[in-house]
């Protein structure tokens, strides 16, 4: 467990959802849930499908209501969305109608901010996720991989005090999937925000985090939080180290435990 100050407490955070319309019970999909990260911290999280990996981000987020417990960001209690939370999905989420350009300025846009400033910020964090050339292209113009990188630049323009992804390189092909993992590792380098990373790929756990969360099968609690020692600035030939072998089997060990529990559990029902 990270032990610096904290930026981010979830503090006994559960989440149940209704039974359908024909009855039923509730659905516990998340159990009492605590997690502390400190400011600057990559936190990726591991568990198997249906678990609450994304639940759990999309409270964060103020996208859902917990139906226990208290999220709260530098001390004061999450009650919806906000600025201050960036979301990147695995879906690109873009405006199909507006550039790369007014894409990245939108949420400027919004505030009210002044259109020069706008573009100076844009243009800075276009640059960042290397789209320049690009500005002026519309996202079906683009491939998927720059399609991400637009939302990814869009998230950060807004400089939000965490950045929260739900598998963001999920549905990309392996190549533009390790291109982008470098990219926004790089970012996350030189910007050093506190990001929440869902994902289902161990080799990317543990390549992007500085601390990798293994959540249970449903209903979800955190069962492990390890903390990754590899050095940074974190290049790709640290897959290759004996330190990432021993990470990823330890891991993957634990996943596959849960993976087996959840499809126990899904015969059962």
């Amino acid at each position: 467990m990270n032990t610096a100050s904290t930026f981010l407490a979830i503090r006994g955070v559960s989440r149940s959802f209704a039974p359908s319309a024909k009855g039923g019970t509730p659905t516990l999909a998340l159990q009492a849930t605590d997690l502390t990260v400190a400011e600057n911290d990559f936190i990726t999280i591991l568990g198997p499908s249906g678990c609450g990996k994304s639940t759990l981000l999309r409270i964060v987020a103020g996208l859902d209501t917990q139906t226990s417990g208290d999220v709260l960001l530098e001390g004061k209690t999450i009650s919806g969305a906000g600025a201050d939370r960036g979301m990147v999905f695995q879906s690109y989420t873009l405006f199909p109608w507006l550039s790369v350009l007014d894409n990245v300025c939108f949420g400027l846009r919004e505030r009210n901010m002044p259109r020069a400033q706008q573009l100076e910020i844009a243009h800075s964090f276009i640059q960042k996720v290397g789209l320049v050339g690009f500005e002026n292209h519309f996202p079906k113009q683009l491939s998927g991989g720059m399609q991400q990188r637009t939302a990814i630049a869009r998230a950060l323009a807004n400089t939000p005090r965490i950045l929260l992804m739900d598998e963001p390189f999920g549905a990309l092909d392996h190549q533009t999937r390790e291109l982008m993992q470098e990219l926004l590792l790089g970012i996350w380098e030189q910007e050093r925000k506190t990001v929440l990373f869902v994902t289902h790929d161990i080799d990317e756990a543990v390549f992007m985090g500085s601390r990798v969360v293994v959540m249970s099968a449903r209903p979800g609690r955190i069962k492990l939080d390890r903390a990754i020692d590899l050095p940074h600035p974190r290049h790709y030939s640290v897959k290759t180290s004996p330190e990432f072998s021993s990470l990823k089997a330890e891991l993957t060990e634990q996943v596959r435990v849960e993976v087996r529990a959840a499809q126990a559990m899904q015969m059962a029902e």
